[in-house]
């Protein structure tokens, strides 16, 4: 279970030390554009979008008193906190920062609220955005809007700045953020993904970035807070992919984040690690070819297949869940179901479901070959929606059916594992 994933400056001149402030921290207040005289001057969308673009421009200059210009002067509490995120985030090498007001969600009088949606990315990572949303309180005094408040919105997720000072350690290929995690626990897991990076490449000839954001928070706890998930779901899981499927030919929306469960990665040898860390970068490399038309058994069975394929381990090594239930004679009927894969179900069961996609796509590369499993997957995550996409594919790419498909994994099972 250990293994299954999703989806300072100092003697090393590649590893800086870094604090990060939180993308709340830019979302921001408004002035009115109204006459000084004009006391009943309305919050609008127009008013907080320029306010909010000034703020986005105090944040990549560091500009710290255009960043703190549009809290209320008398907000004590929210200005030490977001001074204290904007210095943390100061050295964080961001490419952009931006703002859109999604809307003015209440107003009466001189108060208001408005829900923002913040985007960055990563100078020399991020061809596509995070974004997270917030909710901003604003009071107005005299002819301005000031915010006095600055919280998530329902539902979102926080940002790892938002938990401390965050260290960063820059690879060839990567670059790892953490926050309550030594330099030196960092640059290791920058170098198993800078050699994953290539391994992945060579499972997925395709274009990709070939450079991962890996975030390490301190604890499990922490990690949940960044998924916006109870930390239950995560206490055997080593590490995760956060991002957006990117459909039909399109780029997903939303940047990739492959963040580690530092208790549970610890646990791992460096093999458990260099697998983990692959599987996930297979994930980023895989994503914009991977759909809601993909099943789960394909996109983890393919990460795993990606992972393993250079190891020289035997197939009951790698899926001993998964042996034992074929050698009890229990052998599955079918592929497993995307509920298979629950993080807060039976241990087993997980296991065995990313034994069983692993060894469905294994089956592929050995009888049809490595490029028709590619043709396959990107067939797959092309469907229009998930009914049909399986069995398409299947017929497109490899001249079979879903029955036969299943009857040959299932042999395949009982020759690998029994």
């Amino acid at each position: 279970m250990a293994l299954r994933g999703r989806d300072a400056r100092g003697g090393d001149p590649r590893t800086r030390r870094r604090a990060a402030g939180p993308l709340l921290a830019a979302l921001l207040t408004a002035s009115a554009c109204a006459s000084p005289g004009d006391r009943d001057a309305s919050l609008t969308t127009g008013v907080l979008d320029a306010t909010l673009e000034r703020r986005a421009a105090a944040v990549l200059a560091h500009d710290r008193a255009g960043y703190l210009d549009a809290l209320a002067p008398g907000a004590t509490a929210l200005r030490a906190a977001q001074r204290t995120e904007l210095d943390r985030l100061a050295d964080v090498p961001l490419k952009s920062w931006t703002y859109d007001v999604r809307g003015i969600t209440q107003q009466d009088g001189r108060r208001a609220a408005a829900e923002v949606e913040l985007r960055y990315r990563i100078d020399g990572y991020d061809t596509a955005p995070v974004a997270t949303r917030r909710v901003l309180e604003l009071k107005r005094d005299g002819d301005r809007w000031y915010i006095t408040a600055d919280r998530p919105a329902k539902g979102a997720s926080g940002q790892l700045w938002q938990q401390g000072d965050v260290e960063v350690v820059e690879g060839d290929r990567s670059i790892v953020l953490g926050v309550g995690r030594s330099a030196e626990e960092l640059r290791q897991i920058a170098d198993t993904v800078d050699l994953a990076v290539p391994a992945v490449s060579d499972a997925w000839p395709r274009p990709w970035t070939r450079r991962v954001v890996v975030l390490v928070p301190e604890s499990v706890e922490a990690m949940a807070k960044l998924l916006g998930s109870p930390e239950t779901a995560y206490r055997g899981i080593a590490a995760v992919t956060t991002g957006e499927v990117g459909g039909t030919g399109r780029r997903p929306a939303i940047a990739d984040r492959v963040i580690v469960n530092p208790q549970a990665y610890a646990t791992l040898g460096s093999f458990g690690q260099r697998i983990v860390l692959t599987h996930e970068t297979t994930h980023v490399a895989t994503r914009t070819s991977t759909s809601t038309a993909t099943p789960v058994w394909l996109s983890e069975g393919f990460a795993d297949w990606a992972a393993y394929r250079g190891e020289d381990r035997a197939a009951d090594t790698i899926a001993p869940e998964l042996a034992e239930t074929v050698r009890a004679g229990r052998t599955p009927a079918g592929l497993p179901a995307d509920r298979d894969f629950g993080f807060d179900g039976d241990p087993a069961k997980l296991a065995g479901a990313y034994e069983g996609g692993w060894l469905a796509c294994a089956l592929i590369a050995e009888r049809w070959g490595k490029e028709k499993l590619i043709a396959f997957y990107e067939t797959v995550g092309a469907h229009d929606g998930r009914e049909g996409a399986v069995e398409q594919a299947l017929e497109a790419v490899l001249a079979t059916t879903l029955d036969r498909f299943t009857a040959d994994w299932r042999d395949y099972l009982a020759t690998r594992l029994g």
